[in-house]
């Protein structure tokens, strides 16, 4: 079980998906030692490309997973301050979405609403330690588990499960598309996707 990414972004407030502007990163820790040493650079832009992809479609008090090959990118939208993760098929649903809580709850506890104003990306230079802690500390789900103070939210509450990412996606979107539309993405980082894709490979981290 292995914890990739988590990020916090800020999205847009309005309660239909593909709306408003692109969401904002607020704060970014990922673990990309899997991968070998050239192809780091490229994870950590798909990382942010795919995570702000799927918060983008995330609706405002939603939860969902986003399944591709052997991973599931967990996101949660809590009024507008969404916390992303990258993590393995074998990490549980519920330990995911107690870790995303806890994140959002340390956010907000340490920034309060001063993210509302933020109209950039917070640059890694200005990273945000807790995040990183958090990375390495719940790698084990049995931590996060300890964090469940929403148990009965969770229990009741359903959390929307897409197969792929395309599934999220509005209707005529293109995964395609958006890459090389993207400017979180290099123009190394699109051409390996395209590679990947054309050899049937899992895109590392997608």
């Amino acid at each position: 079980m292995k914890i990739t990414a988590l990020l916090v972004l800020k999205c847009s407030s309005s309660s239909t998906s593909n709306s408003g502007a692109d969401p904002i990163i607020l704060a970014n820790a990922a673990d990309v030692s899997q991968f070998g040493y050239f192809q780091r650079v490229g994870a950590r832009e798909f990382i942010v490309f795919v995570g702000r992809t799927v918060a983008k479609r995330t609706l405002p008090s939603q939860r969902q997973s986003v399944q591709h090959e052997e991973y599931k990118v967990h996101s949660y939208n809590r009024n507008g301050l969404c916390a992303v993760a990258f993590m393995d098929d074998h990490y549980p649903v519920r330990s995911a979405f107690s870790l995303l809580n806890k994140v959002l709850d340390e956010y907000e506890r340490n920034f309060k609403d001063s993210w509302r104003t933020i109209q950039t990306d917070v640059s890694a230079a200005q990273s945000w330690p807790y995040l990183n802690e958090a990375l390495t500390k719940f790698q084990d789900p049995a931590e996060a588990d300890k964090l469940l103070k929403i148990q009965r939210d969770l229990d009741e509450t359903k959390i929307i499960l897409h197969k792929t990412i395309d599934s999220v996606l509005e209707r005529g979107e293109k995964l395609d598309t958006l890459v090389e539309k993207s400017s979180d993405l290099s123009a190394a980082s699109q051409m390996f996707y395209k590679q990947a894709k054309k050899t049937n490979q899992c895109c590392t981290i997608l």
